[in-house]
């Protein structure tokens, strides 16, 4: 999804629910689409505010929970007490491996592991609808 789309689609999105586009969400969801990382609020926040101080940090969380609701955002905890947002991901599923020092995550694919699960789900009846797979480690810069 391109991101002139995601801002179709959170507009739709918004009048779906009656509510009002503002400037302020614009500012702050076009900003969160351009990233291509996990992204905290305070994070969000500080691109936001290079282009206009009037967002506060209240307004870049209600936004960001409605672009989650929304489907747009996806809300992620990996263990350090922060809350980080990544976009839906355009490539697909994915899935993480995280530095428990420095905090560095690295997204990857993996087809055997996926396979592995779909096969382990069937095997106790189960229809998978959704997962996350999170490795813990320390990356060859911590290690």
């Amino acid at each position: 999804m391109k991101r002139v789309n995601k801002m179709e689609a959170l507009k739709s999105y918004l009048e779906t629910k009656g509510l009002k586009s503002t400037a302020q969400r614009d500012y702050i969801a076009d900003a969160f689409f351009k990233t291509n990382t996990h992204i905290s609020l305070d994070e969000l926040l500080k691109k936001v505010k290079r282009k206009t101080s009037k967002v506060g940090y209240a307004t870049v969380y209600r936004t960001m929970k409605l672009l989650t609701d929304s489907g747009l955002a996806i809300e992620r905890q990996f263990g350090d007490g922060q809350t980080r947002y990544e976009n839906m991901p355009e490539h697909g599923h994915h899935d993480h491996i995280i530095c428990m020092k420095c905090s560095k995550i690295e997204e990857f694919q993996n087809q055997k592991i996926e396979q592995l699960q779909d096969e382990t789900a069937r095997k106790f009846g189960f229809t998978v609808v959704n997962h996350k797979l999170e490795l813990y480690g320390y990356c060859s810069d911590c290690s």
